[in-house]
């Protein structure tokens, strides 16, 4: 009854909380834009199908295809009435169709009949194939990487697999104005391309273009000169771009220089300066052309309040204390990209907008536009495991509460094998500073194979980033637990209600390239916990869990090793004594999480005996494949989002590991494995 009790509470929290809609705009996303555009392309097509009009003469295309061709100029005479300038132009859009598939000699008339038909007389004549493409002249470049650049523009709308192209006079010009860019790319700063001649075949369906190129002297950096208050020696300064500097010279990478300079000096707070690089062709000595580098530092401008705008629900304060530490601090760009970032992580924003303002006495201060995202989410969820059958979850969170900028998640999630129950509260900013407070409460009940149990408990968490990579907590945890039933022998099971208080630290080495979607990058965690009578604990043990994964990129799929240990000892009875840890305090191998990247508890039955142990180690791998889903759902008067365009994250694992520990003074060891 008094489960039953929690869990309703729970319900009342999920429900409890104002359902009313936000005030903040509501940007449309990428994908409704997509949705509305096809739905305007759909009206379009049938427009084009019901329109009076007949397409004459054609035979390489079905009409159907050409009036999709022509769907916007149809809609158009559909929608205002045909004119000769309007079917002049459906006979334009008509023959340029044609010859982007290499009709080089196609004609299309047109011809209104009865005052609204309209006919579009094609004479296609033959498809002209593009033969070869030739180069005269290049003496420096050879004419297979040449080839490249002009026959791109029609090889991408066409598969690699297909050795004949048809030939569009247009594509090859295109062609031919990539390998001028090429040329200028690599240096060659009076190169000159002309433009394509062409030779016909006899009969009209073969053409081979020649291209001359009139390369010319290829050019590289000479000196770097540098003008003004350079501040830093010009070692430093010219140490900040010897990957453009040993590569041909070009106008882009001149700029470049000075984009370079303009970004070392900002980040050392110099934010007005003015970086001016200029080419002195004209002067070049061997091929090599110096640069002039004229630098105008001004003076090293410091962070110096914050003034934000926009906000609806979120205090204005919140904003203002991510940027408290940098008050007093030098200018730096990049100290700026990581604050916008980390509040855009928050999910809290739609818009964000940081405008640094030059004040008096070289100080910045930041205007800040916001514009919020609805804080407010429910989520349902359905699904199936083969261990714990159907599973439906319902979850209510809100990632603004009472305008202070902390979420509040509450969730049930219902299976076959039991139900649980759980609210998280986040504080990432506990007292204003950079210590991340989590107190999550939590209830639930489960039938494993042998028992049943139900746990109620707490969990306060403090973390703290030393660094982006390395991360130390601390945390206390109390749970009271109970076997409710089993069908194991009682010498086996230990104590079966029982209260647990314990303390912990925990510390984690994030080397991935990014948290959110690594592709490649080591994670190594480690926890420690230890519980006493002194903490109030009715049971005493001391525990320690490990783990590692790495991440492999293999082609586009990623491939995830990862290993676990985990070690759990009585602090005061002997290890040979199984009942010392009650049964669901130790380790067991076998089953659907024992092996998994996200948990070390599984269960397997060896007779009537449940294999369990104080030690585990275990080796997995996984190769997720993300997809995407895009639905929405509407409870009540709110507008919710469940999961709007999110990555859901599905893999295939491999994993095995083993327990190992004592019944009655023999040793168990046994080994298992999972895929799936």
């Amino acid at each position: 009854m008094g489960r039953a009790i929690f869990l309703l509470a729970l319900a009342l929290v999920i429900g409890g909380p104002s359902l009313c809609g936000q005030s903040a705009v509501d940007v449309k996303r990428p994908e409704e834009r997509a949705r509305e555009q096809k739905v305007v392309e759909r009206e379009e097509k049938k427009k084009a199908q019901s329109t009076n009009l007949e397409i004459r003469g054609a035979t390489a295309f079905k009409e159907d295809e050409l009036r999709t061709v022509l769907k916007e100029q149809i809609a158009t005479i559909h929608d205002f009435g045909l004119t000769a300038a309007r079917a002049d132009d459906a006979a334009f859009f008509l023959e340029l169709f044609y010859r982007k598939h290499g009709y080089a000699k196609v004609d299309v008339h047109y011809r209104i009949e009865s005052g609204s038909r309209l006919v579009l007389e094609v004479t296609e004549g033959p498809q002209v194939i593009l033969s070869a493409i030739n180069f005269a002249g290049n003496s420096q470049v050879p004419a297979e990487k040449l080839f490249e650049y002009a026959v791109g523009p029609t090889r991408e709308r066409y598969s690699r697999l297909q050795k004949e192209l048809p030939f569009v006079a247009t594509d090859v010009q295109e062609g031919a104005d990539l390998v001028h860019r090429y040329y200028i790319s690599e240096g060659y700063l009076n190169a000159v391309v002309d433009p394509p001649q062409y030779h016909f075949s006899a009969d009209g369906t073969r053409v081979d273009a020649t291209i001359p190129v009139h390369e010319g002297r290829q050019y590289f950096f000479g000196n770097l000169i540098f003008h003004g208050n350079t501040i830093y020696a010009p070692e430093t300064l010219r140490g900040q771009m010897l990957d453009l500097l040993s590569q041909p010279y070009t106008e882009h990478r001149v700029d470049d220089i000075s984009r370079r300079l303009q970004a070392y000096f900002k980040a050392r707070g110099y934010y007005a300066v003015k970086v001016d690089a200029t080419g002195e062709s004209e002067q070049a000595t061997g091929g090599h052309v110096p640069v002039i580098v004229t630098i105008s530092p001004g003076p090293v401008y410091k962070f110096d309040g914050v003034n934000v705008t926009g906000l609806q629900r979120l205090r204005p304060s919140y904003v203002r204390n991510r940027f408290a530490s940098l008050e007093g601090k030098n200018y730096s760009p990049d100290v700026l990209d990581e604050k916008f970032r980390e509040l855009m992580r928050t999910g809290l924003f739609n818009v964000l907008q940081i405008n640094p303002q030059p004040e008096a006495g070289n100080s910045l201060q930041l205007d800040i536009s916001a514009e919020e995202a609805k804080a407010k989410e429910f989520g349902f969820s359905v699904g199936y495991g083969t261990y714990v059958g159907g599973i439906v979850g319902l979850s209510f969170a809100d990632r603004d509460l009472f305008g202070y900028g902390r979420p509040l998640t509450t969730s049930i999630e219902i299976s076959q094998r039991g139900y649980k129950g759980e609210i998280l509260w986040d504080d990432p900013h506990f007292f204003e500073s950079d210590v991340e407070l989590k107190f999550r409460v939590s209830a639930f009940t489960f039938d494993f194979e042998g028992y049943s149990k139900f746990e109620i408990g707490a969990r306060t968490e403090f973390s703290y980033n030393i660094t982006k990579q390395y991360q130390v907590g601390v945390f206390g945890s109390e749970r009271r637990v109970e076997i409710v039933s089993n069908d194991i022998k009682d010498k086996f099971i230990g104590e079966t209600r029982y209260f647990v208080s314990s303390i912990g630290l925990f510390h984690t080495l994030d080397l991935r390239d990014s948290p959110v979607v690594p592709s490649r990058g080591l994670v190594l965690g480690q926890t420690f916990e230890l519980a006493a009578n002194a903490l109030g604990s009715d049971i005493e043990f001391f525990r320690t869990t490990a783990r590692a994964s790495y991440f492999i990129p293999i082609g586009k799929t990623l491939l995830e090793v990862g290993t676990r240990a985990g070690l759990i000892r009585p602090l005061k009875e002997s290890t040979s004594d199984i009942t010392a840890i009650p049964i669901d305090e130790r380790f067991f191998n076998g089953g659907r999480c024992a092996a998994s990247p996200s948990a070390i508890s599984g269960r397997m039955i060896i007779g009537a005996i449940r294999l369990a142990g104080n030690f585990i180690p275990s080796l997995t791998s996984n190769i997720p494949s993300p997809f995407t889903a895009n639905y929405r759902a509407r409870f009540l008067s709110m507008p919710a989002t469940c999961c709007p365009k999110r990555i859901i994250p599905a893999s295939m694992t491999c994993a095995m590991g083993s327990a190992r520990g004592y019944v009655t003074n023999f040793p168990l060891v046994r080994s298992g494995s999972i895929m799936g």
